[in-house]
């Protein structure tokens, strides 16, 4: 019997509630494996903002980086939006990849054969499925590069007055790019053998090096067909013939902005699980692509699905348990296929409340 330590971070709105249901599930996978998991809960987000001040407490940093695996609910909610941009809830999602060093988040968008019919895309897009895997930097780019406002003494070519000016650098290494191409790389031998690296190169500089990079890592892997693609037409695609697409690297403002739309193809983003992976050997994070839904939250009408299918995850690339982690998205897949739904979809309502259908 091996034992694992699990840091979990409810968070705000639903987050308790479907981390609750998740350790639950996860319990009953230790019961039935031998193993034991060692739960201790950490605070992080708006709660924390509320009883510490600090959306990243240094206690809680400090007991991610010192266990087997992350699981986090759901930061943020209006209560906190207008706070600055280092004090919302969402700066600990911020602090805990860095900190960790998570630098690959992979969202798996899964269309279930029994949720296909709430796919917003017309039946002939996607009847044969859509099973797409989007690697996404995370610690680099535009999200972490120098940012700054100040007052503008310049003026428009008809003189109007600048007013305030802000700015945002994305900024990649050679050796950022390099491990997440890796990542993307491993990820298409163990599926089709096929990789798309979404960019916008015939704009920007970070996207022509990260050509330059692929075309060299690529050697590494003869095996795997590459193509390129620019973000526009990527949104566009993963609309028009989405079945085409199977695993997409690409940076992290670009991978936030399309895996939100891959999972919207597939009918529901509260059915979404993500990880968050550094070095070998590192603890790595996991969540539901959702977020915090407050106005359902406390109702007991959550979807717990995708933060157990990313419980699942983590059996799988951070506790080496794959058996346990194909038996809990077999345990999904029948819950589905039984006909269980939330009671939204039961009604086939596509609305959803912070991603959340219910």
């Amino acid at each position: 019997m091996a034992e694992y330590r699990i840091t979990v971070i409810p968070g705000d709105g639903i987050g308790p509630e479907v981390t609750k249901s998740t350790c639950q599930v996860l319990e009953k996978v230790a019961e039935q494996s031998g193993h034991r998991f060692l739960f201790t809960e950490a605070m992080a987000g708006g709660i924390a903002i509320d009883e510490t001040g600090d959306p990243l407490p240094p206690e809680t940093l400090s007991l991610a980086q010192n266990c087997d695996a992350v699981l986090l609910g759901a930061v943020g909610g209006p209560k906190w939006d207008g706070l600055p941009g280092n004090k919302r809830p969402e700066a600990a999602l911020l602090g805990l990849r860095k900190g960790l060093g998570l630098f690959a988040n992979l969202r798996v968008a899964v269309l279930f054969p029994e949720l296909k019919e709430a796919s917003p895309l017309r039946p002939d897009l996607v009847e044969n499925g859509v099973d797409i895997l989007i690697v996404r930097e995370l610690t680099g780019g535009i999200y972490f590069g120098k940012r700054g406002l100040s007052e503008s003494s310049e003026t428009l070519e008809n003189g109007t007055p600048k007013g305030m000016e802000a700015f945002d650098v994305e900024t990649y290494s050679e050796a950022e790019i390099e491990r997440i191409l890796r990542v993307g790389f491993t990820s298409a031998v163990e599926r089709k053998k096929k990789l798309t690296v979404v960019d916008k190169a015939n704009i920007l500089e970070t996207s022509r090096l990260w050509r330059k990079v692929t075309e060299r890592v690529k050697a590494d892997y003869p095996e795997v067909e590459v193509d390129f693609m620019y973000v526009d037409n990527a949104s566009m695609q993963l609309l028009r013939r989405p079945a085409s697409l199977d695993v997409i690297v690409t940076s992290n403002m670009f991978g936030d902005i399309l895996s939100d739309e891959a999972g919207m193809i597939t009918g529901s983003i509260g059915m979404l699980p993500s990880a968050s992976l550094g070095d070998p050997g590192k603890p790595g994070m996991y969540e539901p692509v959702h977020g915090s839904a407050p106005d359902i939250a406390g109702k007991g009408i959550s979807n717990p699905l995708a933060t157990i299918l990313s419980a699942a995850l983590m059996l799988r690339f951070s506790l080496g348990l794959s058996k346990e982690a194909d038996c809990l998205e077999k345990a999904v897949k029948k819950v589905l296929s039984d006909g269980y739904r939330t009671a939204r979809h039961r009604r086939d309502d596509k609305e959803s409340h912070g991603g959340i259908p219910v």
